[in-house]
């Protein structure tokens, strides 16, 4: 689906998102009433300095605006590879994006991203995975981090990596591994409104906890997260 195609499916009642060098930003009007809040990226554009602090400059002041969720609609280049973005403290940039969109949830107004695209890295975890719910469409292409990458990062080789991923989902990128490990949530039908599937959704969303542990325990594919992330957090209430 087309970037079109998606906010006419999913506000068929009207929208104002605006596409500006990539960066989107605006509004869209439920089916259920009231309006929600509308900010991606998208034409795989690159996460810089400049397009994190446009969007979290737009996100912030709008949260006490309203009561609607925040649509987060991705489709993305990794976080932009450039020396000015380096030196300007990329990382606190698209840090401070997500932080905002954690923010906003914890405000009121629950977050849920729609991958439709491609994803990777720094951009794929400051916006898609900062968010109480990810879904995605049918051939969306996310990734933490690519298999050569990750062979250069770990020193392992590049056939050891792509044996592992044959039945380890955390090594391998792709829509139906992070699904496994609880990164998405669900996969939507883009053959149906997706305006229906984001009311279902918003009447049965999940709490703002982070639960991708326990999800990604059940589908096979984080065995032990969920487990340690449970002992750290009663060794934690034990030492206050």
């Amino acid at each position: 689906m087309t970037l079109n195609d998606i906010l006419v499916s999913m506000f068929p009642d009207g929208h104002a998102v605006k596409n500006d060098h990539g960066v989107l930003t605006g509004s869209g009007k439920l089916r259920s009433g009231g309006s929600a809040l509308v900010v991606g990226v998208t034409d795989r554009t690159a996460v810089g300095v400049d397009e994190a602090i446009r969007l979290a400059g737009f996100l912030l002041p709008s949260i006490a605006t309203g009561s609607g969720p925040v649509i987060v609609l991705v489709d993305s280049d990794s976080q932009r590879m450039s020396k000015r973005d380096e030196l300007l403290g990329l990382n606190e940039f698209v840090a401070h994006l997500a932080k905002s969109l954690i923010y906003a949830d914890l405000q009121g107004r629950p977050t849920i991203a729609l991958l439709y695209g491609h994803s990777a890295a720094g951009a794929f975890l400051g916006t898609a995975l900062a968010t109480r719910v990810l879904v995605a469409l049918p051939g969306a292409t996310p990734a933490v981090m690519d298999l050569p990458s990750m062979s250069k990062v770990t020193k392992l080789p590049l056939e050891v990596l792509e044996e592992k991923a044959k039945s380890t989902p955390v090594f391998a990128p792709s829509l139906s591994n992070l699904a496994r490990t609880g990164a998405v949530y669900a996969t939507w039908d883009d053959t149906t409104s997706l305006s229906e599937q984001l009311n279902a959704l918003l009447q049965a969303l999940p709490v703002a906890a982070d639960r991708r542990d326990v999800l990604g325990e059940q589908r096979g594919g984080r065995l032990k997260a969920a487990d340690i992330a449970e002992r750290v957090r009663e060794l934690a209430l034990q030492a206050r």
